[in-house]
């Protein structure tokens, strides 16, 4: 019986296993796929611990939707589960291989029998955050505290860098038609996890005027807070470590930018009141004073946007004003955090962790996407067996400001159907 799709129909051959890039029929599921894989034994840096393999492909239990992947996103998550650091993805799955990938584009290619929102062809963007849907934070309150919560590709072993992707069907979102499926595959988790963070954490929920400290404010994460601040009515504050990064930074909204290696008090916090101590508070009062040139004098930051960690989390801590908020998702430079508590609790200071989104949260960003209010901030896109040497320059900090994907079965970049990807295939 023909599929009620908006694709039309061709003709493909049903095999037990596909070449990436080649075209099973619509909705036709093989009982194997290529994917990148990381077994425990192999555990280190991405061009060693990744490694092509033909695996199964994944059954679907009756909430479940399986997604062709056209193309996947690149984020450090991939590169922290090839190290095995700060945990190793196996402790939690117990899986014999992993397959990570936590953002993708694609096409919806089978469903389990109690999905209802999603049917066979419809072009989506795919949010990481899974959970088993039982419990009350999951029922009016938020799912994200869910004691089920994980990150889909992280967490579970059945992520994006493969041909199909197994997914819950609350991941699924609308794909933006006026972005390449490339362009799609980039951004969800970014942009998601930085609008929780922005957004997410009321009574510090950013508001029109306020001004937000972003590091890394090149980067995918970055790249989407300078933009969400923009688009809020709020000011955004870059940090970067390169200068050919600044005009990158302006041109998205940023009201200033200032480069780190211009200062020196970056690092654990020395002990206090020591001369080590002394000479740190000196350049992070240096670098208060450069934020008071782009804001104002004595005006202190609302918010400090924070993913590094051990590197800039004391001065974080010190800049943010009376009754601001540091929120902090990653660690990307350590996990070892530092900081002078009194001016945490004699200013009383608000830190507060976010981790990724809710549906809700997810679908409010992917909508100022789908509005062309945001760019997705493309950098560069890989072949699919370039993909770990994708993560290697992710790894040393050497890939170019924004966001970056890899193809999976779309053949080329540029395209932005099925039929086109289709067409290139031939």
């Amino acid at each position: 019986m023909a599929l009620d799709t908006g694709i039309a129909h061709y003709e493909a051959p049903e095999k037990d296993l596909y070449e990436v890039g080649e075209m099973p029929p619509l909705g036709y599921v093989p009982k194997q796929m290529y994917a990148w894989a990381i077994r425990r034994e192999r555990h280190g840096e991405p061009d060693k611990a990744m490694l092509q393999e033909v695996v199964d492909v994944p059954e679907l239990d009756s909430q479940d939707v399986l997604v062709l992947v056209m193309a996947a996103g690149i984020n450090y998550n991939g590169v922290w589960a090839a190290l095995g650091q700060p945990i190793s993805p196996f402790d939690g799955h117990k899986q014999p291989y992993h397959v990570a990938g936590s953002d993708a584009s694609g096409i919806v290619w089978a469903v389990g029998d109690k999905v209802k929102r999603w049917k066979v062809g419809d072009e989506v963007v795919i949010h990481c955050n899974q959970d088993d849907g039982d419990d009350e934070e999951c029922n009016g309150g938020d799912p994200m505290y869910s004691p089920s919560q994980r990150i889909w590709g992280y967490e579970t072993p059945d992520g994006s860098f493969s041909q199909f992707t197994r997914v819950q069907a609350q991941q699924l979102m609308p794909r933006p038609k006026h972005l390449t499926w490339e362009e799609s595959a980039c951004y969800t988790l970014t942009l998601a996890t930085a609008y929780r963070m922005l957004f997410g954490h009321e009574p510090h929920d950013l508001k029109p005027g306020q001004n937000v400290l972003v590091w890394g404010a090149s980067g995918g994460l970055g790249s989407y807070a300078i933009q969400l601040i923009n688009t809020a009515g709020a000011n955004a504050i870059g940090v970067i470590s390169d200068e050919s990064k600044r005009d990158f930074v302006m041109d998205l909204g940023a009201k200033g930018v200032l480069n780190r290696k211009d200062f020196k008090c970056w690092g654990q916090l020395p002990k206090v009141n020591t001369p080590e101590y002394n000479a740190w508070f000196a350049e992070a009062r240096k670098f208060g004073k450069a934020i008071w040139d782009i804001t104002g004098k004595g005006v202190n930051v609302d918010m400090v946007f924070e993913h590094p960690g051990e590197a800039t989390f004391p001065v974080s801590t010190f800049v943010v004003k009376k009754g601001g908020m540091v929120v902090i998702c990653a660690g990307t430079s350590g996990f070892n955090l530092t900081f002078d508590v009194r001016y945490m609790w004699m200013h009383q200071k608000r830190l507060q962790g976010s981790h990724f989104a809710h549906l809700k949260q997810a679908s409010a960003a992917n909508r100022l996407m789908l509005e062309r209010r945001l760019d997705p901030c493309m950098s560069e896109v890989f072949l699919w067996k370039d993909l770990p040497d994708a993560h290697m320059k992710m790894l040393r900090n050497e890939h170019k400001p924004g966001n970056m994907s890899v193809l999976v079965q779309a053949p080329k970049t540029g395209l932005r159907t099925f039929e086109d990807a289709l067409e290139a295939g031939r």
